[in-house]
């Protein structure tokens, strides 16, 4: 059985990453504007409420359940997709890969998926 799904260029394995967050630097509750949905050691997808545009710069807080400081991704709007009037799911390209960062949310969603 053939695997191969030829327009995926990811480096890194993809994995579902379910974990409220905000875009940095705002008030706005963890989860009320913005969700992560499944992450990989380049990219990140997410469903929010606010309008994107491609290429926007962003930057996310997420939180994890262990009461650290939330992690902090950055990166530029690669793809957008609209589910709905009031929501868009979102490919968010990672500008510099931190492997400490995304540790962190690979141990999570392993535990939370168990």
């Amino acid at each position: 059985m053939d695997t191969h799904v030829p327009n995926d260029n990811r480096l890194f394995e993809r994995f579902p990453a379910r974990f409220p967050a905000r875009f940095h630097d705002t008030d706005s509750a963890y989860g009320a504007d913005v969700l992560l949905r499944d992450a990989s050691g380049s990219g990140l997808r997410i469903a929010t409420r606010q309008k994107l545009l491609l290429d926007d710069r962003l930057s996310l807080e997420v939180e994890l359940p262990d009461g650290k400081d939330a992690v902090v991704l950055s990166g530029r709007v690669r793809w957008i997709h609209n589910t709905s009037p009031q929501l868009a799911e979102a490919g968010i390209e990672l500008h510099k890969v931190s492997f400490m960062r995304m540790h962190r949310l690979v141990k999570y969603s392993i535990e939370t998926a168990a």
